[in-house]
């Protein structure tokens, strides 16, 4: 099956599958751990053998002075007998006001990425941020730091004009997020990172999350998110755009 119509049918059933989205875990400054749970499978057979399996869990804990977020997520997905999605990744960040409008972070993530020729990527960053706005109904942050990742490879790739199997740099890390509630049942939120490779000038990553959720009780929501990913050098015949729309519905505990 030719590759341009194969993308097209599963961007389709991305669409119409519950998969993965960017939900949005509650934040109260209450000191108390909330979570949200999201899960979704997707199978056809017959004419179209295709399959998905979407699984994440985010938590949180706020309080005036700190904020603590972690979040894991697995995808896989199969047309055809032919793996189309294999990424598992797991992220947490620690924020600290300083004083009222500036904050200092410290961040871990860990991601493997078959399709991507990521074997294993361990990326941990600190920096300080500030707080642009902040009110009842959503907040607006950026945040500049100093970041370092290192990469091992499923097979070896052209990295930075050599073949390796492996491969680490110091990273700036540059973000913007906010969040907003649209109104008592919807919210958005975004956030963009973007991270020069300080190894090799002129190299970088972007990373851009967008998610929308409609509250249907207190507990269940309805979601829809966008995932962007960009790397100027990402190796030996792989594209340098990931994008990924998904739709699902969450479970939230608070």
């Amino acid at each position: 099956m030719p590759a341009r119509p194969l993308n097209v049918t599963l961007a389709a059933a991305a669409l119409l599958s519950p998969a993965l989205s960017m939900a949005q875990v509650t934040l109260k400054p209450d000191g108390q751990w909330r979570y949200l749970l999201t899960a979704g499978a997707n199978v056809s057979s017959g004419n179209n053998d295709a399959r998905s399996l979407n699984l994440s869990a985010e938590g949180a804990r706020q309080t005036e002075i700190d904020k603590w977020t972690w979040n894991a997520r697995a995808d896989q997905a199969s047309n055809a007998g032919v793996s189309t999605t294999d990424r598992y990744g797991l992220r947490t960040q620690y924020d600290r006001n300083i004083s009222p409008d500036w904050f200092g972070f410290g961040s871990g993530e860990t991601l493997r990425d078959q399709l991507a020729n990521i074997d294993a990527r361990y990326s941990v960053a600190s920096g300080v941020g500030r707080h642009i706005w902040r009110e009842e109904r959503g907040y607006f942050d950026v945040s500049a730091g100093l970041g370092y990742t290192y990469d091992r490879y499923i097979t070896s790739t052209d990295i930075a004009g050599a073949m390796r199997d492996r491969y680490g740099r110091l990273e700036l890390v540059l973000a913007e997020e906010s969040s907003h509630k649209l109104t008592e049942t919807t919210s958005l939120r975004q956030k963009f990172t973007l991270y020069p490779d300080l190894r090799d000038s002129g190299k970088y990553r972007a990373v851009l999350d967008m998610g929308l959720t409609v509250a249907m009780t207190e507990a269940i929501n309805l979601s829809a998110g966008l995932s962007y990913r960009y790397d100027s050098d990402p190796g030996t015949n792989l594209k340098k755009v990931d994008a990924m729309f998904v739709t699902g519905v969450s479970l939230r505990f608070d």
